[in-house]
């Protein structure tokens, strides 16, 4: 990082430590808020805007090749004229991380003169020209964009450390996205009543990454078409780099007519729940009572400082005793495991079965105990079994990636007319999501003494709901300024996390 930058930064951090320090007490004898006189104006020379850190995020575009392989690969323009289709998809991505919720948001970047020039673009798409260019696409193109994306992905790996490619977990599930639209070809209506499409989502669970988007009609099972999308990317993952891989998916993904064929490869793990069936059951039950031991789950962590704050207390817990409401609790989990071979198979897997004892209540009366099983399948022999149950449990964290889809960088939304055109603009909006991830890939890791903390800063970003790092790295207010040959953009705020950013600016100038 840049000396005078460093020092800015330092400065920065120790007037607003001095302003915030809870021992000076001078001038609290009044409310904080004390501004008046307040006058509105217009600058004529100045120029600012709020998301100053869309400026880094399009230079790891470059960076990483993804314009240019957008440009060289995928044709759905007859004329470029003003656009190029990488404007279209860019223009989707950046609506998001500007916190743009629909296709109607674009129109606030298009009349914003500094946000154009802090991209150096004239004009960008307008929405109805956005939601055009959506309903040009095939499905060979939506294909073809996924390629482009998967390409760029390993490029973004290629620079990490050599421990990242011990294991690729991916994580497969179906998810609802439903519309009150009445005309979009492709909906129909789910299990559940709701009208709309069911896009299946796989993800990398190393990185969050999102690895494929398949948008489907309503009515279709979550397992649809999974297998042939796993396969493609299990071919992006070991052509990645990576070592082994392990598929984790729910009970509804438990493809029997497709385990033989990953198990014949030693590099594939997979961990799926299975339903339980009659004879599943019966066989759990007619195990002996020393083939179970208790499931222990591990605590939580200690926290950083030390102390342990006391428990809130129950008042959920304590409005449904006092009314008496009928209840369900769990008592004890035991694990124990059987092999077993399905229907489709030729070969036999390992079983693990948790048995969990649940108490039903009404208030504070216990009327019975009822024995629920979950059953998972397996080709890992190594592990224990209390191991295949946290790692089947870990597979909950793709939700969360879903939610952040859903409700983050609004990816998932039927915004066009119809299944086709609503794919692509799940996969383009779902960038946004992305470059979040290869933002934090590409942060530099310096080995020396200040390498453990900078790893553990890589690892919090790829963290970050999208709401928090769009607050923390993109939502930067910035002064634009042109400078010779360079497009200059001065931070006019401060936050405690532009140490992180600027390592990026750094690597990328490098």
């Amino acid at each position: 990082m840049n000396p005078t930058i460093r020092a800015q930064l330092a400065n920065r951090k120790e007037r607003i430590e001095s302003r915030l320090d809870k021992h000076n007490l001078i001038g609290m004898e009044r409310p904080m808020f004390t501004a008046a006189n307040i006058h509105y104006e217009i600058a004529d020379r100045t120029r600012g805007l709020a998301h100053g850190g869309i400026g880094l995020i399009h230079a790891l575009a470059r960076d990483i090749g993804l314009i240019d392989a957008i440009n060289q690969r995928l044709h759905l323009l007859k004329i470029h004229l003003p656009f190029h289709e990488s404007d279209h998809i860019l223009n989707f991505a950046y609506n998001a991380l500007c916190e743009g919720t629909c296709l109607q948001d674009i129109e606030l970047r298009r009349n914003d003169e500094v946000f154009l020039d802090a991209l150096g673009a004239r004009r960008i798409p307008d929405p109805t020209t956005a939601g055009d260019f959506c309903r040009r696409f095939t499905e060979q193109h939506v294909r073809t964009l996924l390629d482009i994306f998967h390409d760029t992905r390993i490029r973004v790996w290629s620079s990490q450390h050599h421990a990242f490619f011990d294991r690729a977990t991916i994580d497969m599930d179906g998810t609802l996205v439903a519309t009150l639209g009445r005309c979009k070809a492709g909906m129909d209506i789910a299990y559940d009543g709701t009208w709309g499409y069911h896009p299946l989502v796989l993800t990398l669970a190393n990185t969050g990454e999102v690895l494929s988007i398949v948008n489907r009609s309503g009515n279709r099972p979550s397992h649809e078409g999974a297998a042939g999308e796993v396969d493609r990317c299990i071919a992006v993952c070991f052509r990645g780099g990576f070592r082994t891989i392990l598929l984790r998916g729910d009970t509804d993904f438990s493809q029997t007519a497709h385990l033989d064929r990953w198990d014949d490869d030693d590099r594939i793990r997979f961990v799926f729940g299975y339903d339980a069936q009659s004879n599943l059951k019966a066989t759990a039950e007619d195990l002996p009572a020393d083939a179970w031991r208790e499931l222990k789950r591990p605590g939580m962590p200690a926290p950083k400082s030390g102390r342990r704050r006391r428990r809130p207390d129950k008042v959920k817990d304590a409005i449904v005793r006092r009314r008496e409401f009928e209840t369900l609790r769990l008592r004890s989990e035991d694990i124990s495991e059987f092999c077993y071979r399905p229907t489709g198979c030729r070969k036999e897997y390992r079983m693990i079965v948790l048995r969990k004892n649940i108490s039903r209540e009404k208030g504070e009366a216990r009327l019975f105990d009822e024995i629920r099983y979950l059953f998972y399948i397996t080709n890992d022999w190594k592990s224990t079994a209390e191991e295949i149950v946290f790692e089947a449990n870990g597979r909950c964290d793709q939700e969360n990636v879903l939610s952040q889809l859903h409700n983050g960088c609004h990816a998932l939304r039927a915004s066009v007319d119809d299944l086709t055109s609503n794919w692509a603009y799940m996969v383009m909006t779902a960038l946004a999501w992305n470059l979040k991830a290869w933002w934090g890939l590409r942060l530099p890791v310096a080995p020396g003494p200040h390498q453990a903390a900078q790893l553990e800063e890589k690892q919090w970003v790829l963290g970050l709901e999208f709401k928090a790092f769009v607050q923390a790295f993109v939502r930067i207010p910035c002064q634009l300024i042109r400078s010779g040959r360079r497009l200059v953009y001065r931070l006019l705020a401060w936050n405690p996390h532009q140490r992180i950013f600027f390592r990026l600016v750094a690597a990328l100038r490098c």
